[in-house]
């Protein structure tokens, strides 16, 4: 299996080839340089590889949630290759993928990334990698559905305890806390969804024949309102999806 994988969810910028059993990736922390580093970022890989873009089985990408043009970026260029090569696409969530750098320490993994004006886009999963690096794709189980919300207002389903991972943690992490039946038992807060866990969780997607046609990989928007307006842009920045 030849997949390429595409995340641009955040402020990382992150490409990744599963070829041969193996996972190669480029990732940089580049925020408003995505556009001009993912398709770069994925000839190299090619190149590293020694296969042509043809050679390529599917297209994988993270869907969101994110910052609204991440997110259109990543999928606008899965489908465009995807449609090129007549080959399916995987939309996988960034949320999912973001957990997937979690340790496997028997707590449940809260992933939470900063959605600006004081809400984070959060979904809780069992199950990670073995590391805290994403080394080892083993599966996640969704416990909460996806969604956008203040840290003050997080509903979680009960868990003994909890790992969290994510921007949101290093901005609202006092507020997740309160939401939590103890401190983390490990927490970081430096973490961003990463193409590697894109590929790893798309992988048996893909062997399962759940690849889905160009024009239905879709992004995941939580917000009804996706852009902002000049002003509001001035005033608090770019916002999320």
């Amino acid at each position: 299996m030849n997949l390429l994988a595409i995340e641009t969810a955040t402020e990382s910028c992150s490409v990744a080839l599963l070829h041969g059993g193996v996972v190669i990736d480029r990732s940089e922390f580049a925020p408003r340089r995505h556009a001009e580093l993912v398709l770069p970022m994925a000839e190299s890989l090619l190149a590293e590889a020694g296969i042509a873009r043809a050679q390529l089985d599917a297209i994988a990408v993270g869907r969101g949630p994110g910052a609204f043009t991440g997110v259109r970026l990543a999928v606008s260029v899965a489908q465009g290759l995807a449609l090129a090569l007549d080959v399916p696409v995987l939309p996988v969530s960034s949320l999912a993928a973001l957990a997937m750098q979690a340790p496997s320490n028997g707590a449940a993994v809260l992933a939470v990334i900063d959605a600006r004006r004081g809400e984070i886009y959060a979904c809780a999963f069992q199950g990670a990698g073995t590391d805290g690096i994403g080394s080892s794709a083993h599966s996640l189980r969704p416990l909460s559905e996806e969604c956008v919300a203040s840290a003050q207002a997080l509903e979680l389903p009960e868990a003994a305890a909890w790992n969290v991972i994510g921007s949101g943690w290093n901005v609202y992490g006092a507020a997740i806390r309160g939401r939590l039946p103890a401190a983390p038992r490990w927490a970081d807060g430096n973490r961003f969804p990463q193409a590697r866990d894109i590929a790893r969780l798309a992988a048996p997607a893909f062997a399962a024949g759940q690849g889905v046609p160009p024009e239905r990989a879709l992004p995941v928007y939580l917000r009804d309102k996706v852009a902002l307006t000049l002003s509001e842009q001035h005033g608090k920045g770019e916002g999320g999806n």
